[in-house]
């Protein structure tokens, strides 16, 4: 007769082991989707997101398609950080100008309004960016940024009627 059949768990084996094992490749993950001088820094945010999940980890995962998995979304984060940063200019402009008239009433204008709302005018109105884009990097919808500039721009109307007057 057979008895009852129980489940045997099995164990994650340690961190620093899983390390050692699946390292090398995580770190081809990266380089292949950032190149060579962006891929180290995934992989620390790839093994440090690991560290935090591994004690969830179900014992019965493929740890390295789960490690490479997180070294994909990483290294597409890296990539879409820096897509966001400014380019270096081979030359800066003359900061010897002074600002242009009404500068500094339009700079206590804005700063007076929510920082999405001066962020979306300013993207939208300043740099020209679709509504879509500045959606992107305001980490909403496109009828969020939209909204938000609409109200700044009702706002700085209110602001500049009210200085007229």
């Amino acid at each position: 007769l057979a008895g009852p059949r129980v489940a045997v768990r099995m164990s994650l084996p340690p961190f620093e082991q899983v390390v050692e094992e699946h390292g090398p490749r995580v770190l081809r993950v990266c380089r292949a989707i950032l190149g060579f001088h962006e891929a180290e820094a995934a992989w620390s945010e790839t093994f440090l997101a690991a560290l935090r999940a591994y004690p969830q980890l179900d014992p019965n995962a493929n740890v390295e398609a789960w490690l490479v998995t997180i070294a994909k979304r990483k290294a597409i984060d890296r990539y879409r950080s820096a897509a966001r940063n400014p380019i270096p200019a081979a030359e800066l402009p003359d900061g010897g100008e002074a600002p242009p008239e009404g500068y500094d009433e339009l700079w206590t204008a804005m700063k007076s309004l929510p920082a999405q709302q001066r962020e979306a005018v300013a993207y939208h109105h300043l740099a020209g960016l679709p509504y879509a884009e500045i959606a992107e990097i305001l980490g909403n919808s496109e009828a969020a940024a939209r909204r938000a500039s609409s109200d700044g721009k009702k706002k700085l109307r209110a602001i500049y009627q009210g200085v007229s007057r």
